[in-house]
Parts: structure tokens; C-alpha cells; sequence
């Protein structure tokens, strides 16, 4: 059985840079850019994520892996739905699902 741990929260911006100088000037964060739509805190015990998107949505809670494919094969085998297979991104690869009900979930191993 992987190892999953909890460490990541992504939520959705309607407004990224309005956002992150919300989180910078009310909480001292300090953002990295990944590109135009994407801006993260990282170094704590549980990194934040925000995502450009049209709408807010509830926080997309991120756990990581030592085994990707394991973790997905796992999560489907518990009745998760995905939304998205195993994807690469800035940080590494990643799917996506929906537990039971409806909460969206992030795996991802670093690379």
C-alpha cells in the first residue's frame, strides 16, 4: 500500500493577483509564480495553492504519494470517481477524483 500524505491545499481565484495580495498582505505569504494562472506558498507544514478560475470553489485538498499509480489504482478500487488521469504539472504528476460526496482530491507525486 503507498504512502499518502496530506500536505497541499489548492483553491480557485477568480482574481489571482487580487487574491494573492489578499493572502500576502493579510497573512505575510510570500507566492511563487508558476506561470500566468497558477501562484503557490510553499515551505510550511501544509503548502496553499491558488488556481485562476472563474468560480470559487470548495479548496481541493492535495495529498502526496511515493506511488502514483498504486494511489490511483487505490482510489479506484474504493469507489473514487476521476476526474483526471495521471497528469503532468510544474510540481510533478497528479490525478484527480471525487470521493463519495462529491470532494474533489488531488494526488500527486513530486518529480
Amino acid at each position: 500500500m503507498p504512502t499518502v500524505t496530506p500536505n497541499y491545499l489548492e483553491m480557485k481565484a477568480s482574481d489571482l493577483p487580487a487574491s494573492k495580495a489578499f493572502y500576502e498582505q493579510a497573512f505575510g505569504f510570500a507566492f511563487t509564480d508558476y506561470g500566468p494562472e497558477y501562484a503557490a506558498v510553499e515551505g510550511g507544514p501544509v503548502d496553499i495553492g491558488l488556481a485562476a478560475g472563474p468560480e470559487p470553489i470548495a479548496p481541493m485538498p492535495t495529498f502526496q504519494t511515493d506511488d502514483l499509480e498504486a494511489s490511483l489504482a487505490q482510489v479506484k478500487a474504493a469507489g473514487g470517481k476521476i476526474v483526471h488521469e495521471i497528469f503532468a504539472y510544474p510540481g510533478g504528476q497528479r490525478f484527480e477524483c471525487l470521493d463519495p460526496a462529491g470532494n474533489r482530491l488531488a494526488i500527486y507525486k513530486p518529480g
